[in-house]
Order: structure tokens, then C-alpha cells, then sequence
């Protein structure tokens, strides 16, 4: 089963309920972590745009990166602004980010870790890496709970995380587990990990 799969048919459901959440309320606990704009910012898996479109509005230089196509132009519709730049790229490769030159000061992952089996999670992290510029922070959320049965979805503990940003030269600078947004997420006991990792600053 694909990592995306079940994205595409819900993505009208989706989009609706990504964007009744607040950028504000579901990224609070990092937001001091956020560079100062213009900063280059790389958001993956951007679903709706909700993110893309907050940074986007503060200033930052946007790529956002959304393989499902149903998702990407709905994303579209919804923040059409000129600092974001639309990409269909995807873990754990991401060929076409890796071709260009841009290197990012803030790497955003929400929600979209937990989809990669453990040989695309170690394959990943190196690449994530080197997408950063010097000095640059990646920031992921892991979800632990029951698992949708349209979803491919694994159990990753922060202790693995920990594991593969060290082999990639990444260190943790904040981990903290967190309570869901959604209502009906709450109801099923799912809860979230997020970790926060930073290149040195010296490349």
C-alpha cells in the first residue's frame, strides 16, 4: 500500500477539515523555533496549503511539496499566492527537491512521517539533511494511535528519530508529545509527538 493512498478519494473531506485548523494552534508549541522571514521554508506533505499559506503570508519564500495531485490543486485554489511555489515531489527521494539548489532555513513535515515503512524512514532522513542549509531546523510530527483503514500508517517511536538525525548529522533541540486537534481524533486516543531537529551551522 502506498503511503498516500486514501489522500486522493477523501480530499474534498480532507482539505475542509485541514483548513478549520488554525496554523497558530497546531504549530504552538514551535512557533519560537520559526526563523525570521525571508527565510527559505520547505513544507511537505502540505495538504491543503493551510501551512504554506500562514508562512507564505508572514513573508517566508514558500516550496510547498504535495504529491496527490487532488490535494496539490485544491491547495491551489485555496492559497493561490505568488510566495508559494507548488511541487509534486515525495519521500522518501524527493528527486526533484534534491536537483535544485535551494537549500531551506526551516524543513516543516506535519503529519506525514508516520507514513514511510522503516527502510523509506532511513532513507529519508539523509535527504531531509541535506536539504537544509546551514543552521537550518527540520520539524516533524509523528502520530501515534489507531490507524484508518484506508491509510498505510506505522507506530514510529522518538527513540528512532533520534537514531536516524544523528546518523544524518541532525540534532534534537526539542521533542514533546502533544493532544490532537480533531475532534474525532481525540475521541480514538490519537495523540502526536513532535521533534524538532537542527543542522550545525557551519556546512
Amino acid at each position: 500500500m502506498p503511503s498516500t493512498d486514501g489522500y486522493a478519494e477523501a480530499a474534498a473531506t480532507l482539505l475542509a477539515d485541514y483548513e478549520a485548523m488554525r496554523f497558530e494552534a497546531i504549530h504552538a508549541g514551535i512557533l519560537d523555533l520559526l526563523p525570521e522571514p525571508p527565510a527559505e521554508v520547505l513544507d511537505i506533505g502540505a495538504g491543503s496549503g493551510r501551512d504554506a499559506g500562514w508562512l507564505a503570508a508572514q513573508g517566508y519564500r514558500v516550496t510547498a511539496a504535495e504529491p496527490v495531485a487532488e490535494m496539490r490543486e485544491g491547495a491551489r485554489r485555496l492559497h493561490p499566492s505568488p510566495a508559494i511555489r507548488w511541487c509534486d515531489d515525495a519521500l522518501p527521494e524527493l528527486p526533484a527537491l534534491s536537483l535544485g539548489r535551494t537549500r531551506f532555513d526551516l524543513i516543516l513535515m506535519t503529519a506525514v512521517f508516520m507514513h514511510l515503512d522503516a527502510e523509506e524512514r532511513a532513507a529519508a532522513l539523509p535527504v531531509l539533511a541535506g536539504l537544509l542549509a546551514p543552521g537550518g531546523r527540520l520539524i516533524l510530527s509523528l502520530r501515534h494511535g489507531p490507524v484508518p483503514a484506508d491509510r498505510q500508517m506505522f507506530e514510529v517511536g522518538a527513540e528512532e528519530i533520534r537514531a536516524l538525525a544523528a546518523a544524518a548529522g541532525l540534532g534534537v533541540i526539542r521533542e514533546r508529545t502533544e493532544a490532537p486537534a480533531l475532534p474525532r481524533n481525540v475521541a480514538a486516543g490519537v495523540r502526536w509527538t513532535r521533534i524538532a531537529l537542527a543542522r550545525p551551522d557551519a556546512a
